[in-house]
């Protein structure tokens, strides 16, 4: 974490230029940008002399021969900040603030993301963060297979979820001064490693190409819901996926549940009584989980691994059959939930299991769950079927 100090900024100004950054809109799209005009050779990305007497430098996210559609790299023209930077080698991160917002310097430009947003860093870019609002909390996950993009419509058609013009990008911004003793970690094969320069690694002063860090809005996520009866799989609100080498399977999906509507007619609203053959991690940003009414905080989480039985707790469930079909549309309001569901099975670590924030109480939301089953049960219409 860079220190606001070592800037020579005031904390106002940079609170005024995070405030006030420009991006591109779009998902996956070709962008360019200069932070310096004619910065961009034109023509071609590696010319004997680049304009500015700067150096040309491609980044490949993906192997040179995938098809086409998936490719993905960047060049930039490098000039030459202060300080420490990471890099993470082995995958990217999708990070998920729950408090304080994050002001984000990457070789690209910069990012203000505060909670209820998110944001991607690809693998391989170098990136500072700061945390204008003192102590800051929230989610990560790291993928080391492939990279996030926009799941399939399928018959939904052509609009919902999320829209590509809300992922925003960088623009390109650079600082030329010289920083002796700037660190650089790089994470590469799950170890950290330190290297000193002399120079910012962020010295870009223009790239083009469609591999970039991005952030987006989870509150300009359209969701959709069931409108007659039963209750919709998870998977209809996701907002970005990592597809494995298996058709239909992910590496990991990120899905949220927004406030929306509850209109089902004859039906349990709540999410239901469930075993998944993925890992769930459920996470909660603000608000209030409608499937756990007791217990379930901001910044807390949950993790029901493979075939792990998880559903509505006992206050819940009681409250929502006691409606009987008198239940009428009602808004989920003021709550922004989200899961990392991954056909991969997490592993805990002992940090985890000796943390004195570990609910060890957490199963008893269901002890209270009791037997509603009698023998004698006439269906709605009255008729017994055999």
């Amino acid at each position: 974490m860079e220190k606001l100090d070592k800037l020579n900024i005031s904390e106002e100004d940079l609170e005024f230029e995070f405030s006030h950054l420009e991006y591109q809109s779009g998902f996956g799209n070709n962008f360019s940008s200069e932070a310096k005009p004619g910065a961009l050779p034109v023509g071609q990305n590696n010319p004997l002399k680049c304009p500015y007497g700067l150096y040309a430098e491609q980044i490949s996210g993906t192997a040179f021969t995938v098809p086409r559609k998936l490719n993905q790299r960047r060049y930039v023209a490098n000039a030459s900040m202060e300080g420490c930077a990471f890099a993470n080698a082995d995958g990217d991160f999708l990070i998920v603030p729950q408090q304080g917002r994050l002001w984000i310097t990457t070789e690209l430009g910069r990012l203000q993301v505060s909670p209820g947003e998110i944001v991607v860093l690809q693998q391989g870019f170098r990136y500072s963060i700061d945390l204008p609002d003192g102590p800051s909390r929230g989610y990560v996950v790291e993928v080391f297979s492939g990279h996030f993009q926009l799941p399939d419509l399928g018959p939904i058609g052509a609009n919902g979820l999320a829209s590509p013009p809300d992922f925003l990008t960088p623009t390109a911004w650079f600082d030329d001064k010289a920083y002796p003793g700037y660190t650089i970690v790089h994470k590469f094969g799950g170890s950290l490693f330190t290297a000193k320069q002399n120079f910012s690694p962020f010295n870009v002063v223009a790239w083009h190409g469609n591999y970039a860090p991005y952030k987006y809005d989870l509150k300009k996520f359209c969701p959709f819901n069931t409108v007659l009866f039963d209750h919709g799989d998870p998977s209809i609100n996701t907002v970005l996926t990592v597809p494995s080498e298996k058709p239909g399977v992910a590496v990991v999906d990120f899905v949220i549940f927004p406030p929306r509507w509850l209109v089902a007619e004859h039906t349990f609203r709540p999410p239901y009584y469930h075993r998944n053959c993925m890992s769930e991690f459920m996470g909660l940003i603000y608000g209030s989980y409608e499937a756990k009414a007791d217990g379930f905080q901001p910044g807390g989480a949950s993790l029901h691994s493979c075939m792990t039985p998880h559903g509505p707790d006992t206050t819940t469930f009681e409250k929502t059959i006691a409606e009987e079909d008198d239940a009428k549309p009602a808004k989920i309001k003021d709550t922004m939930a989200f899961m990392f569901e991954s056909s991969l099975i997490p592993r805990i670590t002992p940090w985890v299991l000796k943390s004195p924030h570990l609910d060890n109480d957490y199963y008893k939301c269901w002890t209270g769950l009791k037997s509603h089953f009698h023998h004698e049960h006439l269906p709605e219409n009255g008729e017994l079927h055999s």
